[in-house]
């Protein structure tokens, strides 16, 4: 499935994810079993930027790195129905590595690369960039699971 611009409300029926921590914006690009580039508008309304840090606000690593995750996890959602009973799960990240601060203000360019899908564990690269220059990058693991199974 090759598609173009998902929105906010196509997003969130295929992530179960609800404010405050939803993380994705808007889907630039997505291409089943291969890629998405995806973006989070970071603003100063973000809860977290009240207690990181107080008077000089930069996004956690953490939550770029579930950024990422969201991000794959649409791409791995793309062909589910929006009552699907599946639920896509990170299950590891290795190798992340940080490269600048990411603050209020800045758009955060989310990028995913399928490197292997078997037996429903799902195996990517991920980048998160600002203005074209590296933020973050890590290779991401996730499953398919059924949402019962939990």
């Amino acid at each position: 499935m090759d598609t173009r611009s998902i929105d906010i409300t196509r997003i969130m029926r295929l992530l179960p994810h609800r404010y405050p921590f939803l993380l994705v914006d808007r889907v630039v690009e997505a291409v089943k079993d291969s890629h998405i580039h995806a973006y989070k508008n970071v603003t100063m309304n973000e809860p977290f930027f009240q207690g990181h840090f107080p008077g000089i606000p930069i996004m956690p690593g953490v939550l770029i790195l579930e950024a990422l995750a969201q991000t794959g996890g649409i791409l791995g959602m793309l062909d589910e129905a929006e009552d699907s009973t599946k639920l896509f799960l990170f299950r590891g990240v290795d190798g992340a590595k940080f490269r600048r601060q990411v603050v209020p203000g800045d758009r955060l360019d989310l990028y995913c690369d399928n490197l292997k899908m078997k037996l429903g564990v799902c195996k990517m690269n991920a980048r998160a960039m600002v203005d074209g220059k590296l933020a973050c990058e890590a290779v991401l693991s996730a499953a398919i699971a059924d949402k019962a199974a939990r």
